[in-house]
């Protein structure tokens, strides 16, 4: 009997190590608390938002650690802490905005969960006037769900016996190759990457004459491929406010956010000198193909209804800049806007596709989200194998060959079954948005499509959202979560045999 709780034990040992690293990270708003002291919001208010959520955190964290003794994990006991790790992260990251800003619980929860998953979706606005501290943790928590705030937690506080299993059960996207074989190495060189291109970012963006605070904000939120902005415009702020420099600055964001859509094992492959990680690979050049051609097909969309007589460089400089910084904000699944995706800006065959990006999504071992290039390779593969069985020999080797290497039967599986998770999951959202509010059957399913896909934008504008039934924002809350984790995670929680060991 004794035997069937150490699943447990080491569930709730890890979240309370895990709540604690939470808790001191829930300190550094309290930066721009002391540099903007009496202005924007700053004072005794926002220092009590992060101080009170911080020590709750942190002894949470202490008590279940005292409670639940550390014992080694199994695959399928690391994803359920996994995904309990996810759902209690967003339970205490969601305070600051309760005691910040005011935010009712749900909003706050639904705010911390898409920080978390990168998704982007938000229910606040003012952003322009909210507290400088508020703005940053909303970035913050994009950063820290960028590469996973498990490994992050692995990486800083935990050196356990399997610990392999969490970093599996958090980054178990596809089969990849890792830059170490050693899982700390590993970490090490993905967060010192990470990290080095957000400072890169943040550096940039500064040069470019973007103010300090919005060029950290924006480099955590972009190299995540998260999405939140401190302005309710969004990208958009700086041409509508007459930065001198908003083309080159929505440029550099598009380079940003495509660094992040990238595999980093690739971002380490170029580091070392080996360019040609950049084309040798069927994911990779996949990746080049759907941004080039998803850029010329929006663009020639917009081209099209502008009418040849009224071309210039200018409109032509213009519908490319949009059309590039969209297709890759919604291919790596950030979710930045120069323009929003439910505008006229974009003709409907646009708004289509930008659907099917949602569903696509990054590469394997990036930030962003979706389904990933690499799976969408592998069944297309799998069709033509199908095609090729039909015609070919009785005797014909049928297996199927990605970049030299045999893929498994149980990757093949994982693929198939988790694209059918993904159909079902997005139509039981569709629908119940479509019960629960009064939006048509192409915006209810854009909610559904953002949130599993956590990219942010959809067809239900902000003012909407905030409003929209509690039952919806739950739904859009478990799609960020098993998104984010692809959804074996999250279904292994309703399991009664996963917990019984």
């Amino acid at each position: 009997m004794r035997n069937r709780f150490q699943r447990i034990n080491f569930i709730f040992h890890s979240i309370g190590g895990l709540l604690q690293t939470l808790g001191l990270i829930m300190l550094l708003p309290l930066i721009p608390v002391l540099i903007y002291w009496g202005k924007c919001g700053e004072g005794w208010g926002t220092v009590i938002a992060f101080l009170v959520p911080s020590a709750a955190s942190l002894s949470t964290g202490l008590l279940l650690k005292k409670l639940f003794k550390p014992r080694p994990p199994d695959l399928a006991g690391s994803m359920l802490m996994c995904a309990l790790g996810w759902i209690a992260a967003s339970a205490f990251g969601a305070l600051p905005f309760v005691l910040g800003i005011g935010a009712d619980y749900l909003n706050a929860y639904f705010e911390a969960m898409s920080g978390f998953t990168t998704t982007g979706i938000t229910v606040f606005s003012g952003l322009d006037s909210m507290p400088r501290s508020i703005l940053l943790w909303r970035s913050l928590t994009q950063w820290l769900g960028g590469i996973g705030i498990l490994s992050f937690f692995l990486l800083t506080a935990s050196r356990s016996i399997g610990a392999h299993y969490l970093f599996t059960a958090e980054s178990h996207k596809i089969s990849s190759d890792r830059p170490s074989p050693g899982l700390y190495s590993t970490l090490k060189i993905l967060w010192g990457i990470y990290g080095s291109f957000t400072l890169f970012s943040m550096i940039v963006l500064s040069l470019e004459g973007m103010p300090v605070f919005d060029a950290i904000c924006h480099s955590l939120t972009a190299l995540s491929t998260g999405g939140f902005s401190p302005h309710d415009a969004s990208i958009d702020y700086y041409r509508l406010s007459g930065h001198p420099n908003y083309k080159l600055i929505e440029y550099t964001l598009s380079f940003i956010m495509m660094l992040g859509g990238i595999n980093f094992a690739i971002h380490y492959r170029v580091l070392r000198g080996e360019f040609k990680a950049l084309w040798d690979g069927i994911e990779i050049r996949y990746w080049w193909r759907f941004i080039s051609a998803f850029t010329a097909i929006v663009m020639i969309d917009h081209l099209s209804r502008e009418g040849l007589s009224s071309l210039s460089w200018a409109k032509l400089e213009e519908s490319f800049r949009y059309s590039l910084f969209q297709v890759i904000s919604i291919m790596t699944t950030t979710g930045f806007g120069t323009k929003d995706i439910n505008s006229d800006f974009f003709p409907p065959l646009s708004k289509q596709l930008f659907l099917i990006m949602m569903v696509i999504g990054g590469c394997v071992g990036s930030t962003g989200g979706g389904l990933k290039v690499m799976r969408v390779a592998i069944l297309n593969r799998l069709v033509r194998r199908e095609l090729f069985k039909l015609r070919a020999p009785g005797r014909a080797v049928d297996k199927l060959v990605i970049d030299g290497r045999i893929v498994p039967d149980d990757e093949i599986h994982r693929t198939t079954s988790l694209l059918a998770a993904w159909m079902a999951l997005l139509a039981i959202g569709g629908g119940i948005t479509a019960i629960f509010s009064k939006h048509g059957p192409l915006e209810s399913a854009s909610g559904m499509f953002s949130a599993l896909g956590n990219i942010g934008p959809c067809y239900i504008s902000v003012e909407e959202m905030m409003g929209i039934h509690p039952v919806v924002k739950l739904t859009y809350i478990l799609g960020m979560l098993a998104g984010r984790l692809e959804i074996l995670p999250v279904l292994l929680l309703f399991s009664k045999k996963a917990w019984r060991w």
